[in-house]
């Protein structure tokens, strides 16, 4: 398994400087990684940086939150492709899933999809928040919008992915009968090359880490996302 093509790099961090982002792309190049992930910003310069590689650009939005109106999360999306994105990741209402206003969560995703229509969208879902049931509700909703990915969490909550939210999601998405069309993101958590593994057979597809160099080398991540 090679774990390098799982893996999106990752720097949301609000202390990022164009430096940083320069060594992510670096980082991201070398070690042949699927994507880097960054906040908007940031976007024409990793395109600037990845030019003439197969690594993606991949970015967020109503990020970290997920409080902003579905309008405004559509246009962000809409502005990010335009800028050079290939994936957006967008986060739900989040309160809208405690309210369990399933409708309102799948209008809010749907709004994002007809916004960029030819880009990759991932749906964080935010499991650290929510009951199992409304982790399978979330991602049937996310499923019924026409995301490309069901994604577990932002890493600014209070947990990330774990091997049971790995595995609820992939029974909700088999159910549907859509694990043709939606896949799974796990973000946040996955510590050590072995945890990677775990995440990937529980049925993820893509890991969503600050340390993949460290992942790809065999070794533990230090502290981050």
């Amino acid at each position: 398994m090679k774990l390098s093509s799982f893996i999106d790099h990752t720097l949301l961090k609000p202390t990022a400087t164009r430096a940083d982002i320069v060594k992510l792309c670096a980082e991201a190049r070398e070690n042949s990684f699927f994507a880097v992930c960054l906040n908007p910003v940031f976007i024409p310069l990793a395109k600037a940086e990845l030019a003439g590689s197969d690594v993606k650009v991949a970015t967020v939005c109503g990020f970290p939150l997920g409080a902003v109106s579905s309008e405004q999360k559509a246009v962000e999306a809409r502005l990010s492709v335009e800028a050079g994105a290939d994936e957006v990741d967008m986060v739900i209402h989040i309160g809208a899933a405690l309210a369990n206003e399933w409708e309102a969560v799948e209008a809010d995703v749907r709004a994002v999809r007809r916004a960029i229509p030819d880009a990759v969208l991932k749906v964080i879902i935010e499991t650290c928040f929510l009951t199992d049931e409304q982790k399978r509700e979330a991602t049937a909703a996310v499923v019924r919008a026409g995301a490309d990915f069901v994604k577990t969490s932002t890493g600014f909550g209070t947990g990330g992915a774990t091997l049971d939210d790995v595995r609820l999601m992939a029974e909700v998405i088999a159910g549907l009968g859509a694990q043709e069309r939606v896949q799974i993101k796990a973000a946040g958590g996955v510590r050590t090359p072995d945890d990677a593994r775990a995440m990937i057979e529980a049925g993820a597809s893509r890991l969503g880490t600050s340390g993949g160099v460290a992942l790809v080398a065999g070794e533990r991540m230090g502290e981050g996302y």
